[in-house]
């Protein structure tokens, strides 16, 4: 079962239509990229997951039970983290924590347990100084930890790593690959390369609806290039093979391409091989993120 399906949500702000029937569904302990524009309606969606907006149609379920606007029982299975998280600038890590497992109504054994656990996870364990002192990672860190507290089904976070220099987001895509073993992850971000590094599934959120969405690794076989790389080792293999082969294409950086509609890339292997010219590379072009997603928003 899907810790999180969406069904034909429709969600409009006056007269501007942001969501057009946007569906979607989460495996269970995958790491979800939720990729998309600014102004997309990729905080939208997740604000409505969390029943802090009302939808004007379409059908939400979390862990199999329906979401329902402004007081939804459904929220006990996620944890969220808002791309800027706010606290109490004078308490310290394991104060907040403290705070938070008492409103919510966690026992105080369970409580100091869970939040030493999670300190450690996120790397707050010896931080005694006040939140009002910490970097924008360690907020971050933070509210991680904070969005673990109770165990959830679903972690959602809001552009986690877009204000982060690049240590930072590191140690935050680090953070998120580890508690993908006890939780699924749903993150929005505009960051390809931060999908790239940890994502299991994608999404591409355009003009209010899924144009592209499943697993990466499916996706990018159903996207796979006809077009090979061919980086040969010096000036004598390369001039050796594009005489051989004329209709390699030079891309001016030491390398060719071809279709294998033109060329067998075995034809080339063998050619080489014969002669002894060194090859550095010989690859199928794999599409990246950035292809995938120029191609979803047509430019």
């Amino acid at each position: 079962m899907p810790v999180l399906e969406i069904k034909d949500l429709v969600k409009s702000f006056g007269d501007k239509q942001v969501l057009k029937g946007l569906s979607l569904t989460v495996p269970e302990k995958s790491i979800f990229g939720f990729i998309g524009q600014n102004g997309t309606g990729k905080t939208t969606t997740m604000k409505t997951v969390l029943g802090l907006l009302r939808a004007d149609s379409g059908e939400i379920t979390v862990a199999g039970e329906k979401v329902v606007y402004g007081n939804t029982p459904t929220n006990r299975h996620i944890g969220y983290l808002p791309d800027v998280p706010e606290f109490y600038p004078f308490m310290t890590a394991g104060e907040y924590l403290a705070f938070c497992g008492e409103i919510s109504g966690m026992d105080r054994g369970e409580i100091r347990s869970r939040s030493e656990e999670l300190l450690e996870a996120v790397g707050l364990a010896g931080e005694k100084h006040r939140i009002k002192g910490y970097s924008r990672g360690m907020r971050q860190r933070l509210g991680i930890a904070q969005a673990l507290l109770g165990r959830p089904r679903l972690l959602i976070c809001d552009e986690p790593t877009s204000a982060l220099d690049p240590v930072g987001r590191k140690e935050i895509l680090d953070i998120l690959v580890r508690v993908r073993e006890e939780t699924t992850v749903l993150f929005s971000t505009h960051i390809l390369s931060d999908v790239e590094r940890i994502c299991t599934d994608v999404a591409f959120l355009r003009e209010g609806v899924i144009s592209l969405g499943g697993s990466l690794s499916e996706i990018r076989r159903s996207y796979r290039s006809d077009i090979y790389i061919l980086e040969p080792e010096g000036s004598e293999a390369a001039a050796a093979l594009k005489a051989a082969f004329p209709m390699l294409t030079d891309t001016g950086s030491g390398s060719f391409t071809f279709r294998d509609t033109e060329l067998s890339p075995f034809e080339v292997m063998s050619f080489a091989a014969e002669r002894k010219l060194p090859l550095i590379k010989l690859e199928r072009s794999e599409p990246t993120l950035e292809d995938l997603f120029m191609e979803v928003v047509g430019q």
